[in-house]
């Protein structure tokens, strides 16, 4: 099934169908900004994620480093093995913030329901735009030309009935197409699809659906025991294969909505017991997780440790305060006692990470609750202030300096509109 290309398509197909979604993916986003910065990179096996020795993941590959195999969220050591004479980069998160938001403002031109479903993917709500931007396939290749000649980088669009329609339907379109499915045909068009490139369904998901026998679309629909082996996901398994909307996010409205929690992980390059880094790296991580409190205008009441071992134990813990707070101190002083209180001395650590949630709205001015509460108030408006002018690496406070973190390519930035699944989550590596 090949993308709908202007030279073989008719604007004026009907879509039997009272709703309208849209589905867009930036191609290779990260990589496509990196070439406009060095056009020389163009038809490069390019890797964007981190030095390939680092135990990082790929953010995102070039379609030269795809055909080694290389693909995001893959560890980048395993890039490394795959594609060695890839070239990798660390990449420029405030940039692709950047372009993020630009791709976010031509959106909105063509709908008043737009919501980013990541920093290089969004849905569009088009129902209803039929009088004011034409046929479906012309609004969507008149918004595919318009990202192409104001921001010179490619797109994928999917259209159909549903969320989940025009999601797979963007990725029958790549690269750099745009792709129709026509309502009431899901199930015929998704039939022989592997059940892999459902949305959501993994590679642990899919494994139990082989072991059922279940490897396509048609074979979901068909089976009658999905909830008995999956419970109520199973039910949504079997909408999605045929093109409904069924299932936690997928049932949403599409429109910018507030993040319920904000996270920030980091994993080691090599593991360690040096209470030092372990506690300056505890501080950075809660002045990442801050600063996007401060950005998304909340203040949390439930602060969250996630401390990983070197043989992958891992633990959570957790902790509710009386009062909501946005302050780099308060968070610190919980995330401290939470560490201190289980970490095993002398114990390696692989992964320590820090999650807030339960926002309340912030309130006109942030509670501090320890001698100099004032001036830190005014430091923490003058960092944001630079960190908004000169990027998120321009000033850390406290012990954080000495924490050797940066922000990953990968990471959700601060400021993204309508973050997916409610989450603003920066994984430093798995």
């Amino acid at each position: 099934m090949a993308p709908i290309s202007r030279s073989d398509l008719c604007f004026n197909i009907p879509v039997l169908s009272d709703r309208l979604i849209f589905h867009l993916d930036m191609d290779a986003f990260f990589v496509s900004v990196e070439e406009l910065l060095d056009p020389t990179l163009k038809g490069k096996p390019v890797i964007v994620g981190g030095p390939k020795d680092q135990r990082g993941v790929v953010a995102a590959a070039s379609y030269a480093a795809r055909k080694f195999g290389v693909h995001s969220a893959m560890p980048l050591r395993t890039a490394a093995k795959l594609c060695p004479d890839g070239i990798y980069l660390d990449g420029h998160p405030e940039l692709y913030r950047d372009y993020s938001r630009k791709v976010h403002d031509i959106l909105c031109r063509f709908s008043p329901k737009v919501e980013m479903a990541s920093v290089d993917e969004a849905y569009l709500d088009m129902t209803g735009t039929a009088r004011l931007l034409g046929p479906p396939l012309k609004a969507a290749h008149d918004l595919h030309d318009a990202i192409g000649r104001d921001l010179h980088l490619n797109c994928s669009i999917g259209i159909g009935s549903a969320r989940v329609v025009a999601k797979i339907a963007s990725d029958l379109a790549k690269p750099n197409g745009v792709f129709l499915v026509h309502a009431g045909h899901e199930a015929r068009m998704f039939a022989g699809m592997p059940v892999r490139k459902m949305p959501g369904i993994g590679r642990v998901t899919e494994t139990r659906l082989h072991e059922l026998g279940i490897r396509t679309f048609a074979d979901l629909e068909a089976r009658q025991d999905l909830e008995r082996h999956f419970g109520a996901y199973g039910t949504a398994m079997a909408g999605k294969a045929r093109g409904q909307d069924a299932g936690g996010w997928f049932d949403e409205e599409i429109g910018e909505s507030a993040a319920k929690s904000i996270s920030h992980e980091h994993t080691f390059n090599e593991d360690t017991a040096d209470l030092q880094v372990l506690e300056t790296t505890l501080a950075r991580l809660t002045e990442m997780v801050a600063r996007r409190l401060r950005e998304q205008n909340f203040e949390a009441r439930t602060i969250q440790l996630k401390l990983r071992y070197s043989d992958f134990h891992t633990i959570t813990r957790a902790h509710s305060l009386a009062e909501p707070t946005a302050s780099d101190h308060t968070i610190l002083t919980q995330i401290r006692a939470l560490f201190h209180g289980n970490w095993r001395p002398g114990a390696t650590v692989r992964l320590l990470g820090v999650h807030v949630s339960g926002f309340d709205a912030q309130s006109n001015s942030i509670a501090f609750d320890f001698d100099g509460s004032e001036r830190w108030k005014h430091a923490l408006s003058a960092a944001d202030r630079l960190r908004d002018k000169y990027g998120e690496s321009a000033v850390h406070i406290g012990s954080a300096l000495k924490a050797n973190i940066r922000e990953r390519t990968h990471e959700n930035p601060a400021g993204l509109r309508g973050p997916r699944r409610g989450e603003l989550e920066g994984h430093e590596g798995k």
